[in-house]
Order: C-alpha cells, then sequence, then structure tokens
C-alpha cells in the first residue's frame, strides 16, 4: 500500500483515489480539468539505501475524470521532480510530465498508462522483479497494474530508462 502512496505523491495523482482529487483553478486547460498538486516529501532509504527528498519545481499537472463508467482519468501539463540525496545533498530534477492514463475498474483494481518521459517508483522487491531501477525516469510507453489493494501486479516499459535516479545520487 506504500507504494501505492509513494505513487500518489510523487506524480500527484490521486484520481485513482476519489475524495483526495483537489478542485482548483483549471487555468489554461479549459473547463473540467483540475489542478493537481504535488507536495514536496521524503522517501524512506528502502528505495535506494538512503533517504530522498522530492521537491516539484515545475507543477503545472492537470487533471480530468471522464464520463466513462470506468472511472478514467486524464493527467496532462508539465511536471518536473528534483530528487536529492538527504546524506550528501546532491540532487538531480528530471520532467516527468507524461501524459498519463489512469483507470479504475469496479472491483477496484487499476491500470496506469503514461506516454513520453514518466516517473518509475517500485519497491526494491518490484525493481528486481521487473528488471527496473527502483526510482527513475523511463520514456516510451509504461503502463503498471495494480490489484484492489493496490499491490503492483504487472509492469511493463516499451521504451528505455532515461535514469536512475538513485545510481545518480549515490
Amino acid at each position: 500500500m506504500r507504494q501505492v502512496a509513494v505513487i500518489v505523491a510523487l506524480f500527484a495523482l490521486v484520481g485513482m483515489f476519489g475524495g483526495l482529487m483537489t478542485a482548483g483553478p483549471a487555468l489554461a486547460r479549459g473547463p473540467q480539468w483540475d489542478f493537481q498538486p504535488a507536495d514536496p516529501f521524503t522517501l524512506p532509504a528502502d528505495y535506494c539505501g538512503f533517504e530522498i527528498g522530492l521537491s516539484f519545481p515545475v507543477d503545472r499537472a492537470y487533471g480530468k475524470i471522464l464520463k466513462a463508467a470506468d472511472g478514467t482519468m486524464l493527467f496532462t501539463g508539465s511536471l518536473t521532480v528534483s530528487a536529492t540525496n538527504l546524506s550528501t545533498g546532491k540532487t538531480v530534477t528530471s520532467n516527468i510530465s507524461g501524459p498519463e492514463t489512469d483507470t479504475t475498474f469496479p472491483d477496484g483494481s487499476s491500470t496506469r498508462s503514461k506516454r513520453g518521459l514518466a516517473g518509475v517508483v517500485l519497491l526494491p522487491a518490484e525493481a528486481q522483479r521487473f528488471g527496473m531501477p527502483g526510482l527513475g525516469v523511463s520514456a516510451g510507453a509504461q503502463t503498471e497494474s495494480f490489484d484492489a489493494n493496490g499491490n503492483l501486479t504487472s509492469f511493463s516499459l516499451q521504451g528505455h530508462v532515461v535514469l536512475d535516479t538513485c545510481a545518480a545520487l549515490s
């Protein structure tokens, strides 16, 4: 469940959690688009072997719930993440603007489909299972599926890893 909480904070993706969506001005996005704020937070050492502070220097991410019965939500806009090794102060900043589509099914399971530049956040066992970095940035089509409890059940990447954040901050 911690996996889902981290992903929500990291990508400001709250659509699959219903009531957590904030209502804000849509600005240039038009009607039915809501601003998705991303607050800074700290990832525990479980991910990279050291604590990582995450902040979002560019946060112009918006979400829109479609009127589909499957609970589909779209995300678009600009989002960059700065990851800082809290032991050394070393920082890397990455564009993770997507776009992304999240779909929540009636049984509570969900699928997250990302294209373009996207964040990768996986617990160590998941990273090993799928042959991916635990924390990083990918380019291409990335798809993740979750069961009703928020556990990652599948991960695929048709593209490549742009940045292994843990390695870059070591």
